[in-house]
């Protein structure tokens, strides 16, 4: 069972809650709501494109021998170039070449550009050629448990949270003002992930249970929202063959914009300035 803040009073002095009390209020409307939430002014929203793998990480081996990074590299620059198009966000992509990136550094540059959006896009692969479709990862509860605790452990911790200084927090306040960000966090990125798989359903088939949870690196920043998007599975040789056309990833680019569109109707989906 998870431990209910309430249960930490005790464990900590007066002074120590009062001040952690304080940061908890960075909203003025209701817990929790990170500041990182609260709009300043009109802006474009940034997009941060992840392509699975690279370098010498080939990702998954196709039923015909395609690479995952490099199919995972082309639908993101396909997808990098309709966001462009639009003229209504920032787009960035972790890796534009055959580059090898750790994973916490695709995180940390996501952080780096204040993302407001992290999509991290591969392409599966299981031991049963039969199964294909396309499914969407947010953050398990779990994972997301065990990344707080990481980060309340931090020694410098006054850039964890987007608008939030933790640097002279408790471990016990900064994990509980660590956890409600992650919970805002995993809220929504699963309001894009329900907005996404509908519009992917549209070009592609999805797998049962398409939006899953797990653990991946890439969907720990604590204050991006973050899908790690499977586009099929490249042990199907149907999917395989779809994901090397250009024109099935480029419906694949078009269901996301669409559904990005739709993510940043809602204002509030914004980093401040």
């Amino acid at each position: 069972m998870r431990d209910d803040p309430r249960n930490f009073g005790p464990r900590l002095d007066r002074r120590s809650l009062l001040t952690g009390m304080a940061a908890l209020a960075f909203s003025a409307a209701a817990l929790p709501v990170p500041a990182s939430a609260m709009p300043r002014g009109p802006r474009k929203p940034t997009v941060v494109i992840d392509a699975g793998h690279g370098g010498h990480d080939p990702g998954t081996i196709g039923f015909s021998g395609s690479l995952e990074k490099d199919v995972t590299l082309m639908a993101a620059r396909e997808l990098y170039g309709q966001l462009q198009a639009t003229g209504r966000y920032r787009t960035i992509l972790t890796r534009r070449d055959d580059t090898y990136l750790g994973l916490a550094q695709r995180v940390d540059l996501a952080r780096d550009v204040n993302g407001d959006l992290f999509i991290s896009m591969h392409a599966d692969s299981i031991g049963r050629p039969d199964i294909r479709g396309a499914s969407v990862y947010t953050l398990s509860e779990v994972a997301s448990d065990a990344q707080a605790a990481a980060l309340a452990q931090k020694e410098n911790r006054s850039d964890l949270l987007a608008g939030v200084n933790l640097a002279h927090q408790s471990r016990e306040v900064s994990r509980i003002l660590i956890d409600l960000m992650q919970r805002e966090t995993k809220n929504r990125s699963a309001v894009f992930a329900s907005g996404l798989l509908p519009e992917l359903a549209r070009h592609t088939a999805l797998i049962s249970s398409s939006h899953r949870f797990a653990g991946f690196t890439v969907l720990t920043a604590p204050d991006i929202p973050s899908v790690l998007m499977e586009m099929g599975y490249l042990s199907n040789r149907q999917d395989e063959q779809l994901l090397a056309s250009a024109a099935h990833r480029s419906r694949i680019a078009q269901a996301t914009v669409r559904a990005v569109g739709r993510y940043f109707s809602q204002k509030e989906f914004l980093r401040p300035l």
